[in-house]
C-alpha cells in the first residue's frame, strides 16, 4: 500500500463574472481568495475600506462569479480513492470536475469532501467553480418561507437564511461587503487507506496528579493498525500500537505528573504532541498530528453567599479565575487575507494587555486554527459562540440539517484546543426574541413543540447544539446563548452572563454608575472611540489634506456604523469633559479618553466584586470589542491596524496581577425632615485593592491628595500599614471623607485629586490609582509649567512629571515602530510616572497632549 498524497490544488487559479457577457477569465490575486480581493487586485474596484466606495462596490455581492483552474492528476491505485477536499466555500457554490457536476454547496462553514475517483484524469483536470449571489438567493428562501416570522437586529433577514457569516451583510462596526469564492484551501487527496479524524480527550482529576488520555482514530480504508505516541518538547512520553476495529482505533494513556497547561500568568503553556500513524504491514499510510494541553476546566454556577441566584466563573487546575478580556470579531472583511502572524499578533496583544479570554463572537466566523493555536501558546481562554447573531434564525429541515453538519464538523475541528472552555449556542437571540415578543415557554421541554412557535431557533440552541457538543466534548460546558440565565430574563443580573448595552444604548447610564450595572458575568459592553488619526488618515482619500479631515464630516460618519453614533459620543463627551470638534487630533484624544475612562471604570468597579470563595458576586468582564474588520470609529480597544486605543492601556493596569481602586460618592444628610437649608454634606472615598495573585500580599497603603487648582498638596498619610490582602480576591482597605485643607474654602472637595498607593513588603510600589472629582468638565485644570516628557538614559522608558495635577496624559510619537507599555497616565506633583518604551532613540520626538492643554 502506498501513503496517503495530499496535492494543493492552489495553482492557475482564473476568475470572471459569470453574468456578464464578454467578461474574460483572470488570475487570481492569491489562493484562497475572495473576489473582492481579485478585483482589487486588477484594479476592477476601489478599495471599499477608503473613502464611502464601499457604496460603488455593492455590485459585486449580487453578481454570479465563476473560479476555474487545472491541475495535473495522479495515478490511483487498484484499491484506492481520489478525494477532492475542499475546506470552505463561500457561499452558493456548484463545483465541476471535467465537466461533471461533483458538488453543490450552500454552507459557508462546512469543509466538503467529495470523491472523484472515476473522474480524475492522469494529466490535465479542470475544476470550475460557480458562485451565486448569497444576498440574492437568501431573499429568494425569505419568499420560500413565508410564515416564518423573519427579524433581525443588523444587516436584514436575507442574512438570517443563509449559512454565511454574518457580519459580510454589515453590522454596527463594519461595512455590507457580500463575499464569494474559495476562502479556504482546496486539496486533492489520494490514498487506500486515511486518518479521517483525531480525537483526542483527556480528564485531569482534581488532586491535579495525573492526566487520563484517550486517543480516538477514526479510519478510513482497509489500514489494520494505528499506533499512537504522545511526546512533550520532543521527548516522547508514552507509545501504543492499536488494532483497528470496525473503523476505529483507541487507544488509552495515563501520564502521572503532567504538565499542567495554565492561563497566562497563573501557569506556563506546555503542549503535548499526540500523533497517530496509520500502519498497513511494514509501511506507513498516512499520519495526523495535534497539539492538545492538558488542564482540568470549570465553569463553576453554585449559590452565593448575602446574594441571590448563582455565580458564573471559570476555573482552571482549580484556581478560580477572574476572566477579565475582551469579544473577537473577524479581522477583516475579506478573511483570506489574515495571515498567521497577524493572528499571533492580534492574540500577543490581548495576552500584553493582562487579559485573559477572548470571546469569539457569533456572527462572524469559526476562526482560523491558526486563531486557537495562538490562544493556547499564549494561555488566553476562548469563549467559543456558534455562528448565530441578533435574530430570528428559520428552521426548515433542510437547514436544520446543514446546521447539525456544520456544528459537528467545526467542533470536531476546534475541540482540540485547551484554550477553549466554553461553547455558547448564539449571540443576542434570546434578547431579540424577548424584544419582539416571540413565543418562548422555558417549562415547555418536549422540543417538537418548540418548532411550531414563533421562535423555532430554539430547537437548534437547546437540542441540536447541545447534542452535539455533549457527543463530541463532553468535558466542555454548552451554553445555551450569550447572554443566557437557565431560561430567565436575559438582563437578569443573578444568574449566567449579560450584556450590559445601557451605557451607549438601552437608559444611555453614566457610566460613573457601573457598579449599579454590573451581573455574575459580563460577557459585553462598551464605549466607542475614535481610532489613531493615522488610521483616519489612512481611510480619507486624500490623506491629511482632505476637506473631510473633520470629525463630523460625512466621510468621518461614514465610518462609523452605528445608529445615533452623533448623538451618543457627544453626549458622553458633553456630560463629562470641556472639549471641542477641532483640530482633529485632539477630538480624538477626548473620545479615546472618554473611553478609557468608561472601560476602567467597569473593570476596576466589577472586579471589586470578586470578593473569594463563596463571594464571586462578578465573575467576568469581557469588553466589546478587542478589533476591528477596517478603518472605523467603534467599540475597539485597538483599532484595524493593530494600534491601541487608550483604552488598551487603562483596561491593562486595571486587569494588573495587583491593583487598586478609589470611589467617590456624596452623602446628603438633612437636618430635618423638611429642610432644604440645614443639610450635611459629606463626599467619600473608599479604598480598595484587587489582588489576582495566588498568594496572600502584605502591604502598605499611602494615600494622598491634592488641589487639583493649586496644585497644593491636602493630604499625605499611610492609611494602613501591613495589612494583609488575601489570595485571588479584592479586599477593601479604606474609607474617609475627601482629605481637604481646614478652612480651604467652599467646595473644596469638589477639586481634590485622590491617589492610593500600594507598597510591598520591601517598599516598593506595586499599585496607584489616581480619583479626579467628577465630572471632569467641572474642574478648573491648571496648565503644567514644568511639564516633563523626557526619554530614560537607557531608554526603556518615558519618564513624565509636572507641577500640578495632569489628567489623562498621552505621550505620542510619529513613528509607529516606537511602542509604549502604558499610556493615558495621570499626573501628581512631586511624582515621576514611567511609561515602558521599546524602539525609541534620542532622536525619537516625543509629544504630550492631555485633558485641557488647549
Amino acid at each position: 500500500m502506498s501513503p496517503r498524497s495530499v496535492i494543493p490544488i492552489d495553482k492557475n487559479w482564473r476568475f470572471k463574472q459569470a453574468d456578464k457577457e464578454h467578461s474574460k477569465f483572470l488570475p487570481v490575486a492569491q489562493f484562497p481568495t475572495n473576489v473582492h480581493l481579485d478585483l482589487l487586485h486588477h484594479g476592477l474596484i476601489p478599495d471599499p475600506f477608503i473613502g464611502k466606495n464601499e457604496l460603488d462596490v455593492q455590485w459585486v455581492g449580487e453578481a454570479q462569479w465563476t473560479y476555474k483552474t487545472t491541475f495535473k492528476g495522479a495515478s490511483v491505485p487498484e484499491n484506492g480513492k481520489a478525494v477532492l477536499a475542499f475546506d470552505g466555500l463561500d457561499t452558493f457554490a456548484t463545483v465541476k470536475l471535467n465537466g461533471s457536476t461533483i458538488l453543490e454547496a450552500d454552507n459557508m462553514f462546512i469543509p466538503e469532501r467529495v470523491e472523484v475517483t472515476s473522474l480524475l484524469k492522469e494529466d490535465d483536470n479542470e475544476l470550475v467553480i460557480d458562485f451565486d449571489s448569497a444576498y440574492l438567493r437568501g431573499w429568494k428562501l425569505v419568499e420560500k418561507y413565508p410564515d416564518h416570522k423573519w427579524g433581525c437586529w443588523n444587516g436584514d433577514n436575507s442574512r438570517l437564511a443563509v449559512r454565511k457569516a454574518q457580519y459580510h451583510w454589515g453590522w454596527d462596526w463594519g461595512p455590507t461587503l457580500l463575499t464569494c469564492g474559495p476562502w479556504r484551501p482546496i486539496n486533492l487527496e489520494i490514498f487506500e487507506s486515511r486518518l479521517a479524524d483525531l480525537n483526542i480527550q483527556s480528564t485531569v482529576p482534581e488532586d491535579l496528579k495525573s492526566a487520563d488520555i484517550e486517543v480516538t482514530a477514526e479510519v478510513e480504508g482497509k489500514a489494520d493498525k494505528v499506533r499512537f505516541d504522545i511526546s512533550l518538547d520532543g521527548t516522547q512520553v508514552a507509545s501504543e500500537t492499536v488494532q483497528v476495529s470496525s473503523g476505529k482505533a483507541t487507544g488509552s494513556f495515563t501520564l502521572e505528573n503532567p504538565s499542567l497547561w495554565y492561563p497566562i500568568r497563573y501557569g506556563k503553556q506546555p503542549l503535548y504532541q499526540v500523533k497517530a500513524t496509520l500502519v498497513s504491514g511494514d509501511s506507513e499510510e498516512d499520519e495526523v498530528e495535534k497539539r492538545v494541553g492538558l488542564r482540568r476546566a470549570e465553569l463553576i454556577q453554585r449559590p452565593l453567599k448575602g446574594q441571590p441566584g448563582k455565580s458564573f466563573f471559570f476555573q482552571v487546575n482549580n484556581i478560580p479565575l477572574y476572566c477579565g478580556g475582551s469579544d473577537w470579531i473577524p479581522a477583516d472583511n475579506f478573511i483570506p487575507r489574515i495571515t498567521k502572524e497577524r493572528y499571533h499578533d492580534w492574540i500577543k496583544l490581548v495576552a500584553d494587555g493582562n487579559q485573559f479570554m477572548i470571546r469569539v463572537w457569533g456572527g462572524g466566523i469559526y476562526e482560523e486554527q491558526a486563531f486557537y493555536d495562538a490562544c493556547d501558546e499564549l494561555g488566553i481562554l476562548v469563549w467559543q459562540d456558534f455562528m448565530f447573531g441578533c435574530g430570528n434564525y428559520p428552521a426548515w429541515p433542510a437547514l436544520l440539517e446543514s446546521i447539525k453538519r456544520e456544528a459537528y464538523e467545526n467542533v470536531k475541528l476546534l475541540r482540540h484546543h485547551p484554550s477553549i472552555v466554553i461553547w455558547a449556542g448564539n449571540n443576542e437571540d434570546y434578547q431579540y426574541q424577548e424584544s419582539v415578543n416571540l413565543t418562548y415557554k422555558y417549562e415547555d421541554k418536549n422540543a417538537d413543540n418548540w418548532l411550531k412557535t414563533d421562535f423555532p431557533a430554539r430547537y437548534i440552541y437547546e437540542k441540536i447544539l447541545p447534542n452535539v457538543c455533549s457527543e463530541l466534548i463532553p468535558s466542555t460546558y454548552y451554553h445555551p446563548g450569550s447572554p443566557w440565565g437557565d431560561g430567565v430574563d436575559t438582563h437578569d443580573p443573578t444568574v449566567g452572563d449579560i450584556h450590559q448595552w445601557n451605557v451607549w444604548h438601552g437608559t444611555q447610564e453614566k457610566w460613573q454608575n457601573f457598579d449599579k450595572l454590573g451581573g455574575r458575568f459580563v460577557s459585553e459592553f462598551g464605549m466607542q472611540a475614535f481610532p489613531n488619526v493615522k488610521t483616519i488618515d489612512a481611510y480619507l482619500p486624500l490623506g491629511k489634506s482632505d476637506p473631510d479631515r473633520y470629525p463630523q464630516s460625512s466621510t468621518v460618519d461614514f465610518h462609523n456604523k452605528a445608529d445615533g453614533h452623533e448623538r451618543r459620543i457627544a453626549l458622553y463627551l458633553v456630560e463629562n469633559m470641556r472639549y471641542g470638534p477641532d483640530p482633529l487630533e485632539q477630538f480624538v484624544y477626548a473620545t479615546q479618553l472618554m473611553q478609557g475612562e468608561c472601560l476602567a471604570s467597569a473593570y476596576r468597579l466589577w472586579k471589586r466584586q470578586w470578593k473569594g470563595p463563596g463571594r464571586e458576586y462578578c465573575g467576568g468582564a469581557l469588553v466589546w470589542q478587542i478589533n476591528d474588520c477596517w478603518p472605523v470609529t467603534s467599540w475597539s480597544i485597538a483599532d484595524y491596524y493593530l494600534r491601541p486605543k487608550m483604552a488598551y492601556f487603562t483596561v491593562k493596569r486595571e486587569m494588573a496581577p495587583v491593583s487598586i481602586g478609589i470611589t467617590r460618592t456624596e452623602h446628603r444628610h438633612p437636618r430635618d425632615r423638611y429642610t432644604r437649608v440645614n443639610v450635611d454634606v459629606s463626599t467619600k472615598v473608599e479604598v480598595w485593592a484587587s489582588n489576582l495573585t495566588l498568594e496572600d500580599l502584605e502591604v502598605d497603603c499611602l494615600v494622598k491628595a491634592w488641589d487639583v487648582e493649586t496644585g497644593e498638596q491636602t493630604f499625605n498619610e499611610m492609611v494602613v500599614e501591613r495589612v494583609t490582602l488575601p489570595e485571588n480576591r479584592s479586599t477593601e482597605i479604606d474609607a474617609r471623607e475627601v482629605p481637604i485643607i481646614a478652612g480651604g474654602g467652599k467646595n473644596q472637595e469638589k477639586r481634590t485629586v485622590v491617589a492610593a498607593y500600594l507598597f510591598d513588603r520591601d517598599g516598593k510600589q506595586i499599585a496607584r490609582y489616581v480619583n479626579w472629582p467628577e465630572p471632569l468638565k467641572y474642574l478648573h485644570l491648571q496648565k503644567p509649567k514644568e511639564l516633563k516628557v523626557v526619554l530614560s538614559e537607557d531608554g526603556t522608558a518615558v519618564e513624565i512629571s509636572a507641577e500640578v495635577p495632569i489628567k489623562g496624559l498621552v505621550v505620542e510619537t510619529e513613528d509607529d515602530s516606537v511602542v509604549f507599555e502604558d499610556n493615558l497616565v495621570d499626573i501628581v506633583p512631586n511624582e515621576v510616572v514611567r511609561i515602558g518604551v521599546k524602539g525609541a532613540t534620542k532622536e525619537t520626538k516625543l509629544e504630550a497632549r492631555y485633558l485641557g492643554m488647549l
